[in-house]
């Protein structure tokens, strides 16, 4: 196999490293169970989606098959890795999240004409609050525009390995499932619909209600700290930004009281003992961001935020100034100055269903080939804007809403009876 300059087969030694790395940390933190396992005996091209549960999502996929894999990760993850000679040695394709050039679209397909196995994450973000990030509608369409066998990685427990509000890892048991959910046979013959339907089937999750249906023991399970960064509305009252976390495990209102203690599980109960998960605590928060901004749809977010740009030198973020950050249903605004220059930057929503962040911490903000990395005054804000962004989007696309659907009976009852 003669490769060409849109593909270059991952090093045969790069690999074996980043294999034997990722055998390790499955071994030590994530000590994962692999239920079954098609892709070991996948022949000729494949692709293989993953659920997105955690940062290290992708060590638990190396190990699937012998056969050296492409995979696809977003360009300010590729750039700030300190591992750069390694990983570009693997040659992954890295790309803007929810920005796909014709270049990318060429050197994907380029993966499955050489019969090859191409890796990618259809959410293309990790879960902050246990429940799926959205799947853009152009991923079913992109499937089927490759022409090839499709595998499906799901993974559970992740999550709860390295929740994306906790700087702390938990070791516990997760598990792995690879399957075939499509021969290129039946994905040609599939409707746009049912590839739709299979893949939401087979990717979206909510983590707190797999962990109620078989519990798993984490390491600090119990530890809630940072999780407040993603549940800023109290259920109680409704104030935002009055929720704190107390000893580690519980969930304190300063403006009425409300307090939720996590089990050690991870799973919220409140005062007489009633359950309360953090995914339906935090789709009720969207669930009133959006009915807010469909009664205001003017209503703006501003903020001083400090921009970070990537150091392609360093390998990492480093700061390049301050800004006003303000939001709209239309663009990000960034006023101020970054390295000593007055700068202005409108940067349109388009159809971007959500962005890259860190609760508590940060939103990254994509232009072109640049990713601004901004940090709020007050960090608490960056969810409230990832919750403005996810809504601005289904107000402007309801037919691609991923999350449009009424919050599950049990969830209404769960915050109702907070309330009561």
């Amino acid at each position: 196999m003669k490769p060409n300059k849109y593909y270059k087969k991952p090093g045969q030694i790069s690999y074996r490293l980043a294999r034997i790395a990722s055998f390790v940390l499955r071994k030590r933190w994530f000590h994962t169970k692999v239920v079954r396992n098609e892709v070991r005996k996948a022949k000729g091209a494949f692709v293989l989606i993953a659920n997105h549960q955690c940062a290290l999502d992708f060590v638990n996929l190396i190990g699937l098959t012998s056969r050296r894999m492409t995979f696809v990760l977003s360009d300010a993850f590729y750039q700030t890795l300190p591992i750069p000679h390694v990983l570009n040695a693997m040659h992954p394709i890295h790309k803007q999240q929810f920005a796909t050039t014709p270049s990318d679209l060429r050197k994907m397909k380029e993966v499955i004409h050489q019969n090859q196995g191409l890796v990618i994450f259809p959410a293309g973000l990790m879960s902050e609050d246990g429940l799926s990030t959205p799947i853009p509608q152009s991923t079913y369409d992109f499937l089927k525009w490759l022409g090839a066998d499709v595998y499906v990685a799901r993974s559970e427990g992740g999550y709860f390995v390295m929740p994306k509000w906790s700087k702390k890892v938990r070791p516990g048991k997760t598990y792995m499932d690879a399957f075939q959910l499509f021969s290129k046979e039946e994905l040609a013959e599939a409707t746009a619909e049912e590839v739709k339907r299979r893949t939401d089937e087979a990717l979206l999750f909510d983590a707190y209600r797999d962990q109620a249906a078989h519990p798993v023991l984490y390491h600090g399970g119990e530890d809630i700290d940072g999780l407040e960064n993603v549940l800023y509305r109290c259920p109680g009252c409704g104030t935002e930004f009055s929720i704190s976390c107390r000893e580690k495990r519980k969930l304190v209102c300063s403006s009425c009281g409300f307090t939720a203690n996590s089990d050690a599980y991870g799973i919220l109960h409140d005062n007489k003992g009633r359950t309360l998960y953090p995914s339906d605590w935090s789709r009720e928060i969207f669930r009133f961001v959006k009915e807010k901004l469909r009664l205001h749809p003017e209503e703006a977010l501003c903020t001083p935020a400090t921009v970070c740009l990537v150091d392609k030198k360093h390998h990492k973020f480093a700061e390049a100034g301050k800004v006003q950050l303000t939001l709209d249903r239309m663009a990000f605004t960034l006023d101020g100055i970054l390295h000593g220059t007055p700068f202005h930057q409108s940067v349109s929503l388009a159809s971007l269903p959500m962005l890259p962040f860190s609760p508590g911490r940060y939103i990254e903000i994509q232009s072109g080939s640049t990713t601004y990395r901004c940090f709020p005054e007050d960090g608490r804000m960056a969810q409230k804007f990832i919750n403005y962004v996810k809504a601005f989007f289904e107000m402007r696309f309801p037919e691609k809403a991923t999350s449009a659907d009424p919050v599950p009976a049990s969830t209404v009852a769960s915050i109702a009876a907070v309330n009561q």
